[in-house]
């Protein structure tokens, strides 16, 4: 199908289905805000719970954090971020439109003018006020991403966790930033989820921790579902480069306007320690007893964006096949990704059916996401099932309450099998690990 086509499917699935709403929709909109609805907070959830599974549950030699959102201004003067974390705007003459100049290429996207304004830095923080005056005593920022609260606990963590390098503190959460021009969905809004981990490490290993990590990035999004030919690793020119980074790479998705960032891997040197040491006065350094020596260590920061991520699930899954004469929309989605693992259907709405449905519901509620869906025909169950991405759907029928059986429906082969209730747990795990082969 064509890109733009796929584009407006994913939207128009997005809110029918209850993934994603246009938030304050009911007073018109408010500009590049959404909300995630039943569906899609579990989605994101997922995603979420799959990164913080991967970067930190199966790992020795990463921990979490969870920092604050407001912050004083001493931070972001230390990083950089009040200096340079700028884009450059410029003015329509014509419409009166703003837009970033380095995305227009001197011509109006709106009106065609090329009569703008000369470039102007543009700061992209949300200022804020703390306390009941506004003063400039009282100026706070929301981040503009979860970085700084992980290099200012560096001291912090090392002391409590006992740590050494090579080591990370990894982090999820909001982060705030006043775009320009916003658009694509949620592919760039201004109040986002990232998902970064700051690898700390001696700095003559960053290279290889630096290999090391963009290619354990790059497989994640494998393992997950997307297709190989939908990514793909680019390396940023030396000019490109942040003033912090000695060496990125970013993960692009074939996003159907054309491959954009999913996550951007940085050698971030020293550069962020030893600006906040120098800021704040406070030591962040660590002691290698073995050689009796201290030194500042490199970083290495995979950063990706929970919501950009999930969009890229919802992309790649999504397909289309003709079966008897109708179109099938489904969701291919890994079965940890999946807002639904297993929906519990019983074949009609009779008593002695429900019963028996909702006792195999609290039975594999604890072990799967499960859904209850007992309104319309089988049929038009499945199809609903199919287009939200639930990989297996569980039939209670007549026969059930004689042989205690029930049957399985994969949704992707749409193959049946029946099986016993006392074994679903396991049977559906089968089915499951078939997903991660």
């Amino acid at each position: 199908m064509a890109n733009q086509d796929l584009m407006e499917k994913i939207v128009s699935l997005a809110k029918r289905r209850g993934f994603i709403y246009p938030s304050a929709e009911i007073y018109g909109g408010f500009r590049s805000t959404y909300d995630y609805g039943p569906l899609g907070v579990a989605m994101l959830r997922n995603v979420k719970n799959a990164w913080w599974h991967e970067m930190v549950e199966r790992r020795r030699d990463v921990v979490g954090l969870d920092a604050s959102i407001l912050s004083t201004p001493k931070i972001w003067e230390a990083s950089g971020h009040l200096e340079n974390f700028t884009d450059p705007l410029v003015d329509c003459r014509k419409c009166k439109e703003r837009w970033r100049a380095d995305h227009i290429d001197g011509v109006c996207p709106n009106c065609g003018s090329t009569d703008l304004t000369p470039a102007r830095a543009f700061n992209m923080m949300f200022k804020t006020h703390a306390g009941p005056v506004e003063s400039d005593a009282s100026v706070a920022y929301l981040r503009p991403e979860t970085a700084q609260g992980m290099f200012i606990n560096f001291a912090n963590v090392l002391t409590t966790s006992r740590k050494k390098p090579p080591f990370g503190i990894a982090q999820v959460g909001k982060s705030f930033r006043n775009e320009i021009t916003p658009g694509n969905f949620v592919f760039r809004t201004r109040e986002f989820e990232q998902m970064e981990m700051e690898f700390f490490v001696p700095p003559d290993q960053a290279t290889q921790w630096f290999e090391y990590w963009y290619n354990e990035r790059f497989a994640w999004y494998r393992k997950y579902g997307i297709p190989e030919s939908m990514l793909r690793l680019r390396h940023h020119e030396k000019e490109e480069l942040s003033h912090y980074s000695a060496g990125t790479v970013d993960i692009e998705f074939d996003f159907p306007w054309g491959f954009g960032e999913l996550e951007g891997i940085a050698n971030r040197t020293d550069f962020d320690l030893k600006a906040h040491q120098s800021g704040s006065g406070e030591k962040l350094e660590y002691f290698d007893q073995t050689t009796n020596s201290r030194y500042v260590p490199y970083v290495i920061e995979p950063a990706a964006g929970a919501t950009r991520a999930m969009m890229a699930f919802l992309i790649a899954s999504y397909d289309e096949e003709e079966l008897e004469g109708e179109t099938r929309v489904v969701l291919r989605l890994h079965p940890n990704i999946a807002p639904v693992q297993v929906a519990i259907l019983p074949l009609m709405r009779k008593p002695q059916l429900s019963e028996l449905a909702e006792s195999i519901f609290d039975r594999l509620s604890g072990f799967f996401l499960c859904d209850y869906d007992d309104t319309q025909s089988i049929g038009k169950r499945y199809r609903r099932q199919d287009e939200v991405g639930t990989p297996v759907c569980l039939t209670v029928d007549f026969d059930s309450l004689e042989d205690n059986q029930v049957t399985l429906r994969s949704r992707d082969s749409m193959e049946q099998i029946r099986v016993p209730i006392d074994g679903l747990v396991e049977a559906v795990e089968t089915i499951f690990a078939a997903f991660s082969r």
